[in-house]
């Protein structure tokens, strides 16, 4: 590790659990981000400045007026560019020490297998219901840990699934999904909240990175900002998830996908 790398990372590496070892780790690691809005700003901005050697970046989306009350990776001189390119430039301009990939589309189910596979950790930060479902049955297909968020209005969560737990998925807990649940656009969000939200994902990335502490793993971190209440849920398994209820079969993963 580099003389500049020590100073640069030196308030985590004082922490006597992390040290040198867990930044090594972190120097290591690739993360795959998937959605560039509220949410994945402050996941990458914390990944990036931790020092996640590798990070990849996926949305197909481009930046929009509206988006800069709370995605704060982007800047106003970046309206109607891609959004992974203006969160690469944010990122790079703020630790270029690390490496940034991106993927300006929308996943089919091979791309989706073929990016996760290749990942150390996916962190969820899209914001709609059957994406967050078709990347949790992916992730449990592969096998790699998934730290999945989400937020509305005044009230956020965080769940983390791995493949060595025993709680449940996110599958588990969205039993009877509806495939259209409200979105910001419709119901509005509370700019900080995606930053709260998107930061506990960041802390929980790093902690499956680096082994370190206990995560979120079948529990369910719920907050309700309007009151600052915290609160948690176990997810337990459920036995007949389509998902992780039994071994999901490569065969059956396309099946399962369908049926989202």
């Amino acid at each position: 590790m580099t003389d500049d790398e020590l100073l640069r990372y030196s308030r985590q590496i004082l922490l006597p659990e992390f040290d040198i070892e867990g930044q090594e780790r972190l120097r290591e690691a690739h993360a795959l981000i998937i959605g560039l809005g509220g949410l994945g700003s402050a996941v990458a901005m914390y990944l990036a400045a931790a020092g996640v050697g590798m990070l990849t970046l996926v949305d197909f989306d481009t930046v929009d007026l509206s988006n800069l009350q709370r995605q704060i990776i982007h800047r106003t001189t970046a309206i109607g560019q891609a959004k992974v390119e203006s969160a690469r430039d944010t990122l790079l301009a703020l630790n270029p020490l690390i490496s940034v990939a991106t993927i300006q589309k929308s996943l089919d189910e091979a791309e989706l297998l073929e990016q996760i596979q290749q990942a150390d950790v996916v962190v969820d930060a899209c914001d709609n219901l059957p994406t967050r479902l078709a990347i949790n049955a992916a992730c449990v297909q592969s096998g790699k840990p998934l730290v999945s968020g989400a937020a509305i209005r005044w009230e956020g969560q965080v769940l983390v699934w791995r493949p060595d737990g025993e709680g449940g998925c996110y599958r588990c807990l969205y039993r009877d999904a509806v495939m259209n649940p409200e979105t910001c656009a419709q119901t509005g969000i509370l700019a900080p909240v995606v930053g709260v939200i998107g930061s506990l994902q960041a802390v929980e990335a790093i902690k499956v990175l680096t082994g370190i502490g206990e995560t979120l793993t079948g529990r369910l971190l719920l907050l309700d900002a309007k009151r600052m209440e915290w609160r948690t849920m176990k997810i337990r398994r459920w036995p007949t998830c389509p998902v992780c209820g039994g071994q999901l079969k490569a065969q059956d993963f396309h099946q399962t996908l369908s049926l989202l």
